[in-house]
Parts: C-alpha cells; sequence; structure tokens
C-alpha cells in the first residue's frame, strides 16, 4: 500500500495456436480493482498485455486475498478452454529484496602487504561486479545467442527452406526460446 507502482500490474495473455482466442477477466472482489480491456480477442500467435489497477487501497483491504480469473474461450464459441486464477494480494509495505549485509571474512591467508588479519583486501559494494569485469558471463551471452539462432529457423511443416528438416522448429520449441531469451535479457540487464 506504501508504494503506489505496484497498485498496477500487467498481464501478458499469448496465444500460441492457429486460430483466435478470446479471454475475460473476472475477479472475487470487483468493486476493488479495475482492468483495462477485461473482455477481448488474441490473434494467432500474438499477445495481449491486461492491464489490472488496485483501487480500494486502504489499511482494511491489506492482506486480503482476492482473486483474478483469466477465462479462454475459442472464438466463436461459448464452450471455455482454459483458465488461470491469480490471486492478489495488497501487502502493508513494500517488500525489499535486498538481504542485510553480512561481514565475510577470509579463510585463507591474505596477500596484501597493508592488510590486518580476519578484514577483506578489497571491500565489495553494491553494484561492484568483482573480477570478472564489467559485462555479462559468455555462457550468458552464447544463451542469448542460441536463442536468437533458435527464433530465426524455420517452424516445422513450412516448405521452401533450404535447411534439413531437424532444423525445423516447432512453436513450443520457438515459445521457449523465447521465454528463455527474455529471462536472459532480464539477467544482462540487472548485471
Amino acid at each position: 500500500s506504501d508504494d503506489q507502482s505496484s497498485h498496477k500490474q500487467v498481464l501478458t495473455l499469448y496465444n500460441p495456436y492457429e486460430f483466435p482466442l478470446k479471454f475475460k477477466v473476472l475477479c472475487t472482489a470487483p468493486r476493488k480493482y479495475t482492468v483495462v480491456d477485461s473482455e477481448g480477442t488474441i490473434r494467432p500467435h500474438c499477445c495481449v498485455d491486461i492491464v489490472v489497477r488496485h483501487l480500494d487501497i486502504c489499511i482494511n483491504n491489506e492482506g486480503v486475498k482476492d482473486k483474478l480469473r483469466i477465462q479462454v474461450t475459442e472464438h466463436g464459441t461459448k464452450k471455455i478452454v482454459g483458465k488461470k486464477d491469480i490471486v492478489a494480494v495488497l501487502l502493508p509495505k513494500k517488500e525489499t529484496s535486498q538481504q542485510p549485509e553480512d561481514n565475510f571474512q577470509s579463510l585463507s591467508g591474505s596477500t596484501s602487504s597493508d592488510s590486518q588479519p580476519g578484514t577483506p583486501s578489497r571491500a565489495i559494494r553494491p553494484g561492484d561486479r568483482g573480477q570478472g569485469g564489467g559485462g555479462p558471463s559468455l555462457i550468458v551471452i552464447f544463451t542469448a545467442v542460441f536463442c536468437i539462432l533458435a527464433l530465426m529457423l524455420p517452424l516445422s511443416g513450412e516448405t521452401g527452406s533450404r535447411l534439413p528438416d531437424y532444423l525445423h522448429l516447432t512453436v513450443n520449441q520457438k515459445m521457449i526460446a523465447a521465454y528463455i531469451l527474455g529471462l536472459v535479457t532480464m539477467v544482462i540487464l540487472h548485471i
């Protein structure tokens, strides 16, 4: 409740199918939330962002668990093909991810001439990248390049490609590559 930027969240819906889907957002406490575009259509292989905003920020709503349900139907029918429940809780204070700093000391003997036994020879501050330099590791870079290459490969069943069939990926394989690339991007941006 003390962090106004957390009162709004974005949910992304992705349609991996060859046909359009309809979605609808339901809530156990509809007066406490507003949803931009609470109903709509997701085109094949496209995504839609849904913005959910908590409206009733007060001490009485802190700790109360509300649920949002995203219900998906095939376009043109009323048959529900999927649903996802999401729990929303208004917390009193923003949770911090920073842990208290511990006083770690070297276990091996110090080689620095001005160091006292039991004191570190180099202080490590938040934001310091350590001895590895200023960028992401080679594994992170290699993973990103691999995912980008996987996304550039043709889909299985596509004709007219000169690449062998084993290099044609399914939609699910490309989705996994895109997901991993997103995670790697987040890692790179936070380094």
